[in-house]
């Protein structure tokens, strides 16, 4: 069950080939998300235009690569690569932009990088096949999901150690934290459950009944409700996080992974991947008013992890089968560049920090473990 469920998630194939780039029309529409379509633009080198709109540095990570991409915002172009993470499935900024932390799946791993110098800050050993990490919105603590132990790791971020290991349901993956960061909702994707975790006291308090193998949750930025992608549904439900109850579903496209709410609150975006035998190629756009999805936008190959900078301009899609990340302006409801990067891009994060000078490709220094025991040797 969990050899077949982690294959479907993250098994990925290379696809070769230029990717068509067209928005499709939707039913109904919004002036923020307009029905029309986009020129065809290609997989290639990024778009000259949207330059200099965002500020700030797009992180990738590149799972198949064993690489990080670090991405200037303001001219879609890589600016970095670091190496030595094995098997990165999942990254993210620190909500005060000066450090990226990532887990490394092969070695169990959670790893912070300086997001300045991109120099290795250090390591935390995790449960077994750590999927997603996150941090609190005070940058306290960093949560990972153990997919194959069903536990989540608490770490001390100021320590750099496990602080606890928290049980949760079967084959936990994506997790993401409250804005006021009370709770962090962690989805089960060998079940059809999301977990509850009170910060707190770093305890599971609550599991809610969502659907078939949810993937991903994501917050409004009040707080009221998450919402979780259910892959094996082809739908994203909407949980009241007062109530704890999934009050409502939508279906989307095929195979859906990551969700995302714009800090505007005005969009839901759901990433469609399908799968390595049959891709999706597109990201679902919901108004969260009326939870319809109200357009569909063609993004490349298997798109798979979605942010949205800070003015909710612009959203960031991995595509995990094509490698490549694309940018759509959420105002013109296109897409608008397409930034190749490593081999089977999972997770992206935003930091509005000024990116790090360029820098040519940086070979992390990532300590030795033992395979039987876990233990770093220094």
């Amino acid at each position: 069950m969990r050899n077949r469920i982690l294959v479907a998630l993250v098994a990925t194939v290379a696809v070769g080939g230029a990717v068509a780039l067209v928005a499709l029309l939707s039913d109904g529409g919004d002036e923020g998300i307009p029905a029309r379509t986009a020129g065809g633009a290609e997989a290639g080198p990024p778009a000259t235009g949207h330059q200099g709109v965002i500020r700030g540095t797009i992180w990738v990570a590149n799972e198949g690569s064993g690489s990080l991409s670090a991405i200037d915002a303001s001219t879609n172009a890589v600016i970095a690569t670091l190496t030595g993470i094995e098997g990165p499935h999942n990254l993210q900024v620190a909500p005060d932009g000066r450090s990226v932390w990532a887990v490394s799946g092969h070695e169990s791993l959670a790893v912070a990088v300086d997001a300045r110098t991109y120099e290795l800050l250090g390591t935390v050993p995790t449960g077994k096949e750590p999927a997603h990490v996150v941090l609190t919105p005070d940058g306290s603590m960093a949560y990972t999901t153990n997919s194959t132990d069903d536990t989540v790791s608490a770490i001390d971020t100021s320590a750099m150690r496990v602080i606890a290991t928290i049980r949760v349901g079967d084959f936990p993956h994506g997790l993401r934290p409250s804005p006021e960061g009370k709770w962090v909702y962690v989805a089960n994707t060998g079940g059809t459950t999301v977990s509850v975790i009170d910060t707190e006291s770093n305890r599971e308090v609550g599991r809610i009944r969502v659907g078939e193998r949810p993937v991903q949750v994501g917050f409004s930025p009040d707080g009221r409700f998450a919402y979780v992608s259910l892959n094996a549904e082809d739908a994203v439900g909407k949980i009241d996080v007062e109530r704890r109850r999934l009050v409502d579903t939508v279906r989307v496209g095929a195979g859906p992974v990551q969700v995302y709410v714009s800090p505007d609150s005005a969009f839901l975006l759901v990433a469609n991947q399908g799968t390595a035998e049959d891709p999706s190629t597109t990201v679902s756009i919901i108004d969260t008013a009326t939870f319809s999805v109200t357009a569909t936008l063609e993004t490349g190959m298997g798109a798979h992890g979605i942010v949205i900078e800070p003015s909710s301009r612009h959203a960031y899609i991995t595509n995990i089968y094509g490698g490549d990340v694309a940018v759509i302006d959420l105002v013109e409801g296109r897409v608008v560049a397409t930034i190749p990067v490593g081999l089977e891009p999972n997770g992206i994060s935003f930091s509005p920090l000024e990116p790090a000078p360029a820098a040519s490709e940086i070979q992390l220094p990532m300590p030795i473990l033992d395979d039987d025991m876990g233990d770093m040797d220094h």
